[in-house]
């Protein structure tokens, strides 16, 4: 009788306040609640959340059709019984989705008032082309996917309430990306991984604060974006392109400045080094006209010292960047060169004295010993003032001894060195 009573107590619960407790389980585990009772027979079918993960599988050991088979049998289900909105579907369970069968089901999303869709990496073939529906959710927050073609129908009118977008593995044209973007006036997160189809990246939001791109272009436009705080780039490699939406005179201007040079509220920047490749080009000058005075913490990873081209914009970052606090430096040489004097010269031409007096941390890792990389940790070592640890992380083999450290003149009397071998 006490059993009955409590489980009467459940059953009674206001049906939003039972949906946020079932939501937060495993959908295999909302979808057992059916045998409870009658009464419970049929409520998981109308959950205001669908999330699709490795945790919805009872048999973990099903092959990529059998997931997706199990996976319909819920969506007919719910499609079938479900009342109510759908606020948030999640695909991210590997699978293999039949195209017609997932058309249907976004068709079905759309008009239960979707607000995150997310489609994560699942296995195909040929990419799925997305439906036309999915362009008239208006209520879309948050948009995530995987694997398709993208391609704006002309009826379009924006996602008027979308705050973040990710593309991952998707086709789409620059044209397309770029009237997509500013046709979000909310968004304000945009991450594109791996995209296809794109020979320049424009991207102008002014709501726009954190941005990642990991993926191949042959130009890049960031104009207009005064939020913009937090850019990640990582530029898998430099390809140019002489005639892409840009003039004669935006061409001629160095990249560094043309690219980077309207971002002046960004307070973390991290680039790669076929990106800093890419801003090398075609004269790097000493410091921007206008400085990065909000830059907090700049990480480059994967950078060449042997590129002479990567080692004056990395320099000319930093002689831009006043209150710099956090410095993160990767390095890809993994052999000591033997071109390295020009290098080394101009590491010895530059004076960074007054550009790094707020700079504390300093991370170097994949460190050689090669005289451009000693050239360069002395460099920091004699121009950061407030600096309070050093850490380098060698490349193999046993770590630099400290003593070499000690015979460099140090700007900071209180800077620690941490000296670490991979």
């Amino acid at each position: 009788m006490e059993k009955q009573t409590r489980m009467d107590r459940i059953s009674n619960l206001p049906w939003d306040v039972l949906d946020t407790i079932l939501v937060h389980l495993p959908l295999k585990d909302a979808a057992r609640t059916s045998i409870l009772s009658s009464k419970w027979r049929y409520k998981w079918t109308s959950l205001s959340q669908f999330v699709f993960d490795d945790k919805s599988f009872s048999n973990t050991s099903l092959n990529k059709a059998d997931r997706w088979d199990e996976i319909m049998k819920i969506i007919h289900r719910v499609q079938t019984y479900h009342s109510g909105p759908i606020e948030k579907f999640k695909l991210a369970a590997y699978c293999c989705p039949n195209h017609l069968d997932l058309d249907q089901w976004m068709h079905f999303l759309a008009e239960k008032g979707i607000k995150e869709f997310v489609l994560k990496e699942f296995y195909f073939i040929r990419r799925f082309k997305l439906p036309h529906c999915l362009f008239s959710c208006q209520q879309l927050t948050h948009l995530e996917l995987y694997g398709c073609t993208f391609k704006l129908p002309p009826e379009f009118q924006g996602f008027k309430c979308l705050a973040s977008l990710q593309l991952r593995q998707v086709f789409i044209d620059s044209d397309t990306l770029e009237n997509l973007i500013l046709q979000c006036p909310v968004l304000e997160r945009l991450i594109l991984l791996k995209i296809d189809g794109l020979t320049y990246i424009k991207i102008h939001n002014p709501n726009l604060k954190h941005l990642k791109i990991d993926t191949e272009f042959g130009n890049i436009f960031l104009e207009n974006n005064p939020r913009l705080s937090s850019i990640y780039i990582h530029l898998t490699s430099v390809k140019l392109e002489t005639n892409l939406s840009c003039s004669l005179e935006e061409w001629k201007a160095c990249n560094l400045f043309r690219v980077l040079g309207c971002l002046s509220g960004v307070k973390r920047l991290s680039l790669s080094g076929h990106f800093l490749e890419f801003l090398g080009t075609p004269n790097v000058p000493d410091r921007l006209p206008k400085r990065f005075n909000q830059l907090m913490a700049l990480e480059l990873r994967e950078v060449s010292l042997k590129s002479l081209n990567e080692v004056a914009v990395f320099l000319s970052i930093l002689q831009s960047s006043p209150n710099l606090e956090e410095l993160s430096i990767s390095h890809c040489d993994l052999e000591v060169g033997s071109y390295d004097r020009p290098i080394v010269e101009f590491l010895n031409s530059k004076c960074l004295l007054g550009s790094l007096n707020h700079l504390q941390v300093v991370r170097m890792r994949g460190i050689m010993v090669s005289r451009p990389e000693w050239e360069l940790i002395k460099l920091l070592l004699t121009s950061a003032p407030a600096l309070k640890t050093m850490t380098v992380v060698k490349y193999r083999g046993s770590r630099i001894p400290e003593s070499l450290f000690l015979q460099v003149d140090r700007a900071s009397e209180n800077a620690k060195i941490v000296s670490l071998t991979l």
